[in-house]
């Protein structure tokens, strides 16, 4: 019985450890997602603090990992970790049936459940806690104790100055999909061979004779029988998920609506595209850097753009402020928030791949850019 008590203390610790950590690292991220949910909930009052309870959540099921892993202060790590798996179980419940967000966010970017298998893993992620708490007393440390207390606090405070490098720069790990050395054009396209989303169809019909709606499959509606029946509704449902392109949503709009994503991205030369999904909360701070760095680029024939999700007539008010002698065009603010987790930020794509991306606080210079990418 000790063995599997060790064990579902050690399982249940990596897992909040990996929970933490991986949201930890992307503060940004993780406030994100809070949003998302407080938006499902009707919580929209409480979007401000978004941030710092994503912050505290990571910390919170980062330190309850270690004190588990390392077998600390486990009468009451035992108990938080029976605690937030008791919140959390009814919520993911929740989550599952009614589906006000696709992901649940449990692990970031890093790792993509679905709903139900959210509920899945907390099923039984309640029933390590349990049994944890149960034998929280009979349980010895299988580790001096001294030796324990270094090492978990050695944990905390790496995991303290990766979360605050992360918000000050960019997350240490991206899981995202627009990763540097990533393709954005192949990103878009469907391999060849993979499995399309399969729909089911049902089809109302009233019967104009008796009154009554009949449901029909795509095989055998009466679309041609007018004198007998009359369309009435349709809907379609999910019946078989099928591949998910890592990239669907990358835009590249004029204010005319017209996309001219391809352009830059069969570009050969450098092209740099200034990322600011909300330039009324966009940080002036790197301003003059960039204007440098553009007019640079724009000097010697490369591309450099804006992109936002901000209205185009504030846009340009915004470039005419600030002296950007570069053109802002339009993309979705989700996506803008998924390629870099700064506003503003940068990223360079030659051929369509992404060979570099910078927080604000690392914009380069050109001297800088040359150094790491022409001087080879």
């Amino acid at each position: 019985m000790k063995t599997v008590n060790h064990i579902a203390r050690i399982l249940l610790g990596i897992t909040f450890v990996f929970s933490g950590f991986v949201k930890g690292i992307d503060p940004w991220g993780s406030s994100y997602k809070f949003t998302d949910y407080l938006n499902a909930m009707g919580m929209e009052w409480l979007i401000w603090a978004a941030f710092p309870l994503g912050v505290l959540l990571s910390f919170a099921e980062f330190a309850i990992g270690v004190a588990l892993l390392f077998n600390l202060f486990l009468r009451l790590s035992s108990l938080f970790a029976l605690l937030f798996m008791a919140f959390f179980l009814p919520l993911t419940l929740w989550i599952a049936v009614k589906n006000p967000v696709t992901d649940c966010g449990c692990f970031g970017d890093a790792l993509i459940i679905s709903n139900w298998e959210t509920l899945y893993k907390n099923i039984v992620l309640i029933v390590f806690a349990v049994i944890v708490f149960v034998a929280r007393k009979k349980m010895t440390n299988l580790f001096n104790i001294k030796l324990s207390m270094v090492l978990g606090g050695a944990f905390i405070i790496i995991y303290m100055f990766l979360v605050y490098y992360s918000y000050s720069h960019l997350p240490v790990l991206d899981f995202r999909p627009y990763k540097i050395g990533v393709n954005i054009p192949e990103s878009m396209k469907m391999p060849e061979g993979a499995k399309h989303d399969v729909y089911e169809t049902v089809f109302y019909y009233k019967n104009k004779n008796t009154g009554e709606v009949n449901k029909f499959s795509e095989d055998n509606y009466p679309w041609q029988d007018t004198l007998n029946w009359e369309f009435s509704d349709i809907k379609s449902s999910l019946v078989e998920k099928g591949y998910e392109l890592p990239i669907h949503d990358f835009t590249i709009e004029t204010p005319y609506g017209d996309d001219i994503a391809d352009y830059f991205l069969s570009d050969e030369n450098f092209v740099f595209i200034l990322i600011a999904h909300n330039l009324h909360k966009s940080s002036l701070k790197p301003q003059k850097r960039i204007n440098e760095l553009a007019n640079w680029a724009l000097q010697n024939d490369m591309s450099f753009i804006g992109l936002t999700s901000t209205l185009p007539h504030e846009s340009q008010e915004f470039a005419f402020a600030n002296g950007a002698p570069y053109e802002f065009f339009n993309c979705d603010e989700i996506t803008l928030k998924t390629i870099v987790r700064s506003n503003p930020g940068l990223i360079v794509i030659k051929g369509g791949t992404i060979l570099g991306k910078w927080h604000y606080n690392d914009i380069p210079s050109p001297e800088e850019f040359q150094n790491k990418f022409m001087n080879k």
